[in-house]
């Protein structure tokens, strides 16, 4: 029952979404790793949720929210839950290509 609400469908929207951008993001061809794409751990994840906040927050102060060009609000909510869900893994040391050796801020941890 609860699989049927919307919220639920716009989840396995995300993640549709984010295994089709991670074909390009991180091609079976490039040796390009998704960590590689936060160069200070999850404070990089960080600014790119708060540009995200930015972009929506511009679209509805000017009320051109349903005629964007490009992303539009609904594609931008849904990229902010995608990398929330990035900021989730690199905290638990589960992002392609991180290397485990170093703190959430991507800093050589000392010993």
């Amino acid at each position: 029952m609860n699989e049927d609400r919307e919220s639920v469908k716009v989840l396995r929207e995300c993640i549709e979404l984010q295994n089709k951008k991670s074909q390009d993001y991180q091609n079976p061809n490039s040796n390009v790793t998704q960590a590689m794409h936060y160069r200070r751990g999850v404070d990089t994840i960080h600014d790119t949720l708060q540009g995200k906040l930015y972009r929506a927050q511009s679209l509805l102060e000017s009320g051109t929210y349903n005629q964007a060009n490009f992303e539009s609000l609904e594609d931008t909510y849904k990229d902010l839950i995608n990398y929330a869900s990035f900021a989730v893994a690199w905290l638990r040391g589960g992002v392609p290509g991180q290397d485990t050796t170093r703190d959430i801020f991507n800093r050589k941890v000392s010993e």
